[in-house]
């Protein structure tokens, strides 16, 4: 009974830490936004997602081109905002 315990507890942990993995901010590019529908099309990872927007989610602010970090929960955009500015090297001696 005990090792069925532990075989529970350990597959229950695997599964949260990569629902972790998959919820954190992705950079992804705009493809498209539909914000009538609520959907968008983000590339990532190469490949273009068509996603729908939680409701929260402001699609006004973005557009085709962006560049953004998006959060994405079971084929659903829960966050996106502008990608950061990776900053300039310095020039010099």
């Amino acid at each position: 009974m005990k090792k069925a315990a532990v075989v529970l507890a350990v597959a229950v942990l695997v599964v949260s830490l990569v629902s972790l993995a998959f919820a954190g901010g992705k950079m992804a590019m705009v493809k498209s936004v539909d914000a009538k529908a609520g959907s968008i099309v983000l590339t990532m990872d190469g490949k273009d997602v068509t996603l729908k927007a939680d409701k929260s989610v402001d699609l006004s602010k973005v557009k085709a081109g962006d560049k953004v970090e998006a959060t994405v929960e079971k084929d659903m955009v829960t966050s996106i905002k502008a990608a950061a500015a990776k900053p300039k090297a310095a020039v010099g001696c």
